[in-house]
């Protein structure tokens, strides 16, 4: 293959493998209008670029160009196939998934893996869990994510017979789970009613700095209603410096929501906030925002607002919440104090858009 068309290879995988999937689509059609070739030849002893690309369209929800391109392939390999099956998966088209999966010459584990994660992730989770049996008896070799989505199906349909027999079978074949895979562990346990054993997992995990398992576990308290502890869980969390991110402040506010604790404990929570070794950032800031805005906390949503306003003057989240707290508690005066430097720093909201139904067509209305 000449060396330019090695060079839009490597762009096209480049550009696909770091997340930018329209980006790649696009090169790879420069590339087809530029050499007016088949895409057989793209491809000609480089099959991850023909994978790249159908990875990219299954990204962006573009399953039949995916298909198109695979259609189009002449020869094709096992990634080929999985690429696909693994597309279908991802979109939730089960039913083509496993057309495609039965049809395929030559399966590997990745393939396996690919239909069984396509089945826990929309709801199927008796289908996932068969897969997986039929896998055990094929001894195909499960990997750690072939476990989560077993796990994960598991705790969809709160079997903790199945649950614990995979759990069983991952320690027995040696397996150390990763982050995801102990995550879907806690969750399972917890989904089932055994807290104890989720908190157990949780204990025995070795990257104890991991964020994912600490929501996990609050989550899992959030659960069974016990906000108390998750609280005391989350000043664990930040004494041993685990940065708390977005979804812990969600899990909170789960855990607190519907007991009479928000208003004082969060004050608690801010404080441990500021004691924090990294400087907390906006999506931190805005969480609890939001969390003042639901219980009506003028204070406290005031000090979030001024620290959001400092880190991104230009964002309109801070004012928005910030005056739809006082709004809710019918403080007008401060509504207006908000919008003024609002308008003095030129911050607009984004226009709302409503759709309307008018003679069984859908028009814009703009609020």
């Amino acid at each position: 293959m000449p060396e330019k068309d090695v060079s839009w290879n490597t762009m096209v995988i480049g550009h696909a493998q770091v997340g930018y999937f329209n980006e790649a689509i696009k090169l790879y059609w420069e590339f087809r209008r530029l050499r007016q070739v088949h895409c057989q030849v793209f491809v000609v002893g480089l099959f991850c670029e023909y994978s790249s690309i159908v990875d990219a369209y299954a990204e962006c929800g573009k399953m039949s160009d995916a298909r198109r391109l695979f259609d189009a392939i002449r020869v094709r390999d096992v990634l080929a196939w999985t690429t696909l099956v693994s597309g279908y998966s991802r979109c939730g088209d089960m039913v083509s998934a496993r057309e495609l999966f039965e049809a395929m010459p030559e399966k590997n584990p990745v393939s396996w893996t690919a239909l069984v994660a396509g089945y826990s992730h929309s709801g199927m989770s008796i289908q996932a869990l068969e897969l997986f049996a039929k896998t055990m008896k094929l001894r195909v070799q499960p990997d750690q994510f072939t476990f989560s989505s077993c796990v994960s199906a598991c705790a969809g349909i709160a079997s903790l017979k199945h649950g614990k027999q995979i759990h069983a079978f991952l320690v027995n074949a040696g397996f150390r789970p990763n982050t995801i895979v102990l995550s879907s562990l806690i969750d399972m346990y917890s989904k089932c009613g055994s807290l104890e054993v989720a908190r157990r997992v949780f204990d025995t995990a070795y990257n104890e700095h991991d964020v994912v398992l600490w929501n996990t576990m609050l989550s899992a308290l959030a659960q069974h209603g016990m906000c108390e502890e998750a609280i005391e869980m989350f000043f664990k969390m930040v004494k041993v410096e685990v940065k708390p991110n977005r979804i812990t402040f969600v899990v909170l506010l789960n855990a607190c929501s519907h007991s009479g604790l928000v208003a004082g404990r969060f004050s608690e929570v801010l404080a441990q906030i500021k004691k924090m070794p990294c400087e907390p950032d906006d999506h931190i800031w805005n969480a609890l925002l939001g969390v003042c805005r639901i219980h009506g906390n003028v204070e406290l949503g005031r000090m979030a607002a001024e620290l959001l306003i400092e880190l991104d003057p230009e964002s309109p989240a801070a004012y928005l919440l910030l005056s739809s707290i006082y709004g809710v508690l019918g403080m007008w005066e401060n509504v207006e104090k908000v919008r003024q430097p609002m308008n003095e720093r030129h911050v607009r909201k984004e226009q709302a858009v409503s759709w309307l139904e008018i003679e069984h067509k859908l028009l814009p209305y703009f609020g």
